[in-house]
């Protein structure tokens, strides 16, 4: 493909066909965490404070195994770009396996030690003891979560995004249901508070599960229910496996740690603080939810060429998507911002937190520009095989300080960009076109 000669509508339809569900899917998630917030926001500030510090919690296992979602769809679109059935399957059997050792892990001490977890994040202890009451239960959900995430990885990467999307409407509408009966003590439950809405959660995560493989059995996918050829290792697979993966694992679980201590800063701010932190992570997720769109297009995108053997075309797509994320998340918060008033009432929030919320959420419109553009970057690069506490100051302050450093990473991330370093084949197609490739 010539440089000057690109093809613009097939590549919007090809980016449309899989962020659009991936960020319809997300949309959803974060609408029913938004119905969370305001269901929760009722019973009062200190109860809105600790599921968002919960959350917290849950963030940083995502932390824990998304350097393995990363690993994973480098090998499962390169392979898919490649045709090889047994690579696909081999690499899914290792990334579930690593996946749900975190996920696991983080299960066991959600329900096993939530005190501590609670006194790490916050010393309020009204807010420490409903948390736990929440942790206890929810815990229960979190390698149910792992597991979608790591079907959901490799259906995205083989191109089937709409199952995913069609298992996140069953998850949050069973979550929105039982939310309401079990917060509340409707038909004829009893009223559980926010043991209730990690009640909910469990279940729902369940149910999503469950509509998942219903679906993929039906739709005969090949690789997700091929249960008997996910585990046939060798080493070599795994050595490369590791080796590709242990920078993107390095590098999450750094930044889940940096988030983590983050946010035992914010906990120990006043409960309004607290309480806009919470709503602000969800509105947050909205934003995340438009980019992990563009996220998935580039690595399926972007990684199935390189597999493939044409590091060109991929080179030419990567550049453009990044762009395309940055424009589509401007827009998305700069209507956040107009629309902030009643978006912020709606979800509880009034008085000072609602300032707090606010500041935040006008911090973080200028961060995300940037912030969205480094992470677009970031799985580009993935896919194609490159794999303190401050007392007294404002918090939102604090809360600026944590996005300094997007600048500095955005210029460093597009000269790596356009060098076209990071194109790094894991096929034996891949490699032999990049020789190629580098001579032009």
């Amino acid at each position: 493909m010539k440089r000057n000669d690109f093809p613009w509508k097939d590549f919007l339809y090809k980016v449309a066909v899989i962020a659009i569900p991936v960020a319809l899917q997300n949309l959803l998630t974060t609408t029913g965490s938004m119905v969370d917030t305001m269901m929760i926001a009722s019973l009062g500030p200190k109860q809105v404070g600790a599921v968002g510090l919960c959350a917290q919690f849950s963030s940083l296992m995502f932390s824990g195994y998304w350097g393995f979602v990363g690993g994973g769809m480098l090998f499962f679109s390169q392979y898919w770009g490649a045709q090889d059935d047994d690579g696909i399957n081999r690499s899914y059997g290792l990334t579930l396996t690593c996946m749900m050792t975190v996920g696991i892990l983080f299960g066991i001490l959600a329900v096993g030690f939530p005190h501590q977890i609670m006194r790490l994040y916050t010393d309020k202890e009204a807010i420490q003891a409903i948390g736990v009451e929440y942790l206890r239960i929810a815990g229960f959900a979190y390698p149910l979560m792992v597991f979608s995430m790591a079907m959901a990885a490799l259906l995205r990467s083989t191109e089937k995004v709409r199952i995913p999307l069609y298992g996140s409407i069953v998850s949050v509408t069973v979550n929105i249901c039982l939310n309401w009966v079990l917060i509340f003590g409707h038909l004829g439950m009893p009223r559980m508070g926010v043991r209730g809405a990690a009640l909910a959660t469990v279940i729902a995560q369940a149910a999503g599960i469950a509509a998942i493989i219903v679906l993929a059995r039906k739709a005969e996918h090949p690789y997700l229910l091929a249960v008997t050829r996910h585990f046939h290792w060798d080493s070599i697979l795994v050595r490369s496996y590791f080796r590709k993966c242990y920078p993107i694992i390095l590098n999450e679980v750094l930044i889940g740690f940096g988030n983590m201590v983050i946010n035992i800063v914010l906990g120990r701010q006043p409960e309004e603080a607290i309480a806009a932190v919470a709503v602000f992570r969800t509105l947050e997720g909205l934003v995340i939810g438009f980019f992990a769109g563009f996220s998935n297009a580039s690595s399926v995108l972007v990684g199935k060429e390189v597999g493939a053997g044409d590091p060109e075309t991929a080179w030419q797509r990567a550049w453009r998507l990044v762009y395309l994320c940055q424009i589509s998340i401007g827009g998305i918060c700069l209507l956040l911002v107009l629309l902030h008033g009643p978006i912020l009432h709606t979800m509880g929030m009034q008085g000072e937190s609602f300032e707090i919320a606010f500041g935040m959420l006008c911090i973080y419109a200028i961060a995300a520009f940037i912030r969205m553009g480094n992470w677009t970057q970031n799985d580009t690069f993935r896919a194609a095989g490159d794999a303190a506490m401050i007392r007294h100051w404002p918090t939102l302050v604090v809360f600026a300080l944590c996005y300094a450093d997007e600048p500095i990473r955005y210029v460093l991330m597009q000269i790596h960009l356009f060098s076209g370093k990071w194109i790094k084949p894991v096929t034996e197609a891949g490699r032999k076109a990049l020789e190629n490739w580098r001579k032009n």
